[in-house]
C-alpha cells in the first residue's frame, strides 16, 4: 500500500511540473466536445497518456478509466482499477490557469481503496483511503464538523442552480451562500476539509471517484439525487455532503 501511494503521488507530481510548464510556454491546443463549453486540450490528452504509461509500467494487469483519449468505458471493474482525471476543470485551466485539479482514484475489485486529489496550482493534495486515512500534503486531516445546511457554503453546479433543477436554488437558498467554482475536484476538497456544507452537481465517474475515496473515509455521504449508489459507469446527478447537510438535501431532492 505505501508502495502504491508513493507511486502515485509521484505521477501526479510528475504530471502536475509537466502541466505548469505548458502553462508557461502557452503551450495549449483548445478543441471542443459536446458543445463550446466542454473544452479538451491537448494538455489533458498528454498528461492522461503521462498517466496511463506510468500505471502500465508498474502494474501490467491494472484497468483504467479515464476522461480523455477513448479511456471512458469501462464495465468491468474487478481486480485493480486506476480512474483518471488528468484535469479537472479544463475550462478554469484555460481561462484562470488555476482552480482545476489532478485525480487519480484507486480501487480493488470494486471497492474504493485509495484517492488522489492535487490542486495544482496551491499545491494542495489531499490523498488518502480507508486503510491510511487522509491527509492533506503531510497533515492528518479529522472529519469535519457535522453541521446542517443552514450552517454553511454549499457548493453548486451553476447550470443547475440557474434553472433549480432537483430543487438546487432552493437548496441553496437555506445555505450561509453557494460557491460555483466550476471543478469537482476543488469542491470536494472544500467539503472535506470543511469549508462546505454540501455540494450538488452533475459528474462523470473521474469526476468523483478519487474525491469520494476521501469523503467516505471521513465519514462523509454522497450518492446520486435519488440516494442510490453512484454506479461509475455513467454520468449522474451528484450529491455529497455532511451526514446531516446530505440527509436534509436528499429529503429536499424527494419532494417529487
Amino acid at each position: 500500500m505505501q508502495i502504491l501511494i508513493a507511486e502515485v503521488k509521484s505521477w501526479m507530481y510528475e504530471a502536475a511540473k509537466y502541466i505548469k510548464v505548458a502553462l508557461a510556454d502557452n503551450n495549449l491546443v483548445v478543441c471542443t466536445k459536446s458543445d463550446r463549453t466542454d473544452l479538451v486540450t491537448n494538455i489533458d490528452k498528454e498528461t492522461q497518456n503521462l498517466l496511463i504509461e506510468k500505471i502500465k509500467n508498474f502494474d501490467p494487469t491494472a484497468k483504467v478509466l479515464g476522461e480523455e483519449n477513448d479511456q471512458n468505458h469501462l464495465t468491468d471493474l474487478t481486480g485493480r482499477v486506476f480512474i483518471i482525471d488528468p484535469i479537472d476543470g479544463t475550462m478554469n485551466f484555460v481561462l484562470e490557469q488555476e482552480n482545476f485539479c489532478i485525480m487519480i482514484a484507486v480501487y480493488e475489485n470494486g471497492q474504493p481503496s485509495l484517492g488522489f486529489v492535487y490542486d495544482v496550482m496551491r499545491d494542495m493534495f489531499l490523498w488518502g483511503g480507508p486503510s491510511v486515512g487522509v491527509y492533506n500534503n503531510d497533515c492528518r486531516v479529522n472529519p469535519p464538523l457535522n453541521k446542517a445546511v443552514e450552517e454553511g457554503l454549499l457548493g453548486v453546479n451553476a447550470g443547475m442552480y440557474g434553472t433549480n433543477y432537483v430543487h438546487a436554488r432552493e437548496i441553496g437558498n437555506l445555505a450561509m451562500g453557494v460557491r460555483m467554482t466550476g471543478c469537482a475536484g476543488v469542491e470536494l476538497i472544500a467539503l472535506i476539509l470543511g469549508k462546505r456544507i454540501g455540494y450538488l452537481s452533475h459528474l462523470a465517474p473521474w469526476d468523483y471517484a478519487a474525491g469520494g475515496v476521501l469523503l467516505e473515509t471521513l465519514g462523509l455521504k454522497m450518492s446520486n439525487v435519488r440516494g442510490e449508489k453512484l454506479n461509475l459507469r455513467d454520468r449522474e446527478f451528484f450529491v455529497a455532503g455532511t451526514p446531516k447537510a446530505y440527509d436534509e438535501i436528499l429529503e429536499m431532492l424527494r419532494k417529487d
